[in-house]
């Protein structure tokens, strides 16, 4: 018993080495980030698809290192400076193009004009709903458990990893609310269809569960009546501001339901995309125009020149949000203590909470190491 305790100890004291290494000198508070959801997220999924929501090209891009990327705004999408908050040297890479990077680190599966429905984004031509995302998530598991000797390493790998899924826009935008292409607003009252698209939601998290997902930031919907696009004579359109808000409301109760389930060791969060903390951001004095010159669908008009004082707008094109506001957005998410802008805590209390429970079992059994030996 003396030796198996001396063992471990050395694994204990190998633990603690990795601890102050990982989490004392910077490095990234969860090992990997993996993104699900639509063109808020997207960062390059829909370059070669035979779709006409893409946005690889200028002025898209036009405050971004790289240039043009697939990313629908100027500079960073939301998820992209929540990433440089954890910690991330570089970019979580889009799916499409994974080749030669770090899956380990994590991979972004969203992709414009996607939904939660198989069928929302088809008027846009090819697409990537979120079920198909899912698809490509477990290739990428399947590559994550070869290269960590097995799938249930990888499993407790990916169960430290943050699940980001912010999707739904496009079930109003590009669905529910064009009945010229989609029957759905003649079949579902609004209640009726947020419900059944959360019943769906649901199916995919649970799908992402089965394949080792145990961190979950679920982001809500945004005011979308409200989009440029969507504002008429300067008056938001009410009628799908009032189904997205329920479509969020339902998501935060679900974020309470499945919290609570004593069956599952799953956390949530649930982001409040309307919080009063993004709404009251001062410093924007553009708040219903796009920056950019847009087309048909609100996006960009190819190599035409955008504003200049871009960093005053809240909107680049007619659907998409500047880099400046997504700084103001990913802060808020990360550590504001406005009590309706994250639910039940914001990113830094739920990645830190696995950091917490490991420094105070560092100083219990530091302050207490007799305890290594008890069964002797």
């Amino acid at each position: 018993m003396y030796y198996e305790s001396k063992i471990w100890l050395a694994l204990f004291l190998l633990f603690v080495a990795n601890y102050n290494q990982n989490y004392v000198h910077g490095e990234s508070k969860v090992p990997c980030v993996f993104i699900f959801g639509d063109s808020l997220s997207d960062s390059g999924n829909n370059n070669n698809l035979a779709t006409n929501a893409k946005s690889n090209f200028k002025p898209y891009g036009i405050d971004f290192p790289a240039g043009p990327t697939g990313r629908f705004t100027n500079g960073r999408t939301t998820i992209d400076i929540i990433t440089q908050i954890l910690g991330f040297e570089n970019f979580i890479p889009p799916f499409a193009n994974t080749s030669g990077s770090d899956i380990l680190k994590g991979v972004n599966y969203a992709a414009g004009a996607a939904g939660i429905r198989e069928e929302t984004g088809r008027n846009r031509g090819a697409h990537i709903s979120l079920g198909l995302q899912l698809e490509n998530h477990r290739v990428i598991v399947t590559q994550i458990a070869s290269k960590l000797g097995g799938i249930k390493k990888a499993k407790e790998y990916l169960s430290k990893c943050l699940y980001y899924v912010n999707i739904g826009s496009n079930d109003y935008l590009n669905n529910y609310f064009l009945p010229e292409y989609y029957s759905t607003s003649t079949i579902y009252t609004p209640n009726q269809y947020a419900e059944a698209l959360i019943q769906e939601l649901t199916l995919n998290l649970q799908g992402l569960q089965d394949v080792g997902a145990r961190k979950y930031v679920l982001a809500g919907l945004g005011s979308l009546g409200c989009i440029p696009l969507r504002i008429s004579n300067g008056s938001c359109f009410e009628p799908l501001n009032s189904a997205s808000l329920i479509f969020s409301e339902k998501l935060k109760s679900l974020v309470d339901h499945l919290n609570n389930k004593t069956s599952s060791n799953s956390k949530f969060i649930f982001l409040n995309s309307t919080t009063n903390a993004v709404i009251d951001a001062k410093g924007f004095t553009v708040t219903t125009d796009a920056c950019c010159a847009s087309g048909l669908y609100g996006e960009c008009i190819r190599d035409r020149r955008p504003c200049a004082n871009r960093r005053e707008y809240v909107f680049w094109d007619e659907n998409h949000t500047t880099d400046a506001w997504n700084i103001v957005t990913a802060t808020v998410f990360y550590n504001s203590s406005y009590p309706d802008s994250t639910y039940p805590m914001n990113i830094k209390q739920f990645v830190e909470q696995d950091i917490k429970m490991e420094s105070e079992f560092i100083k219990e059994f530091i302050s207490e190491p007799g305890r290594l030996y008890a069964d002797e």
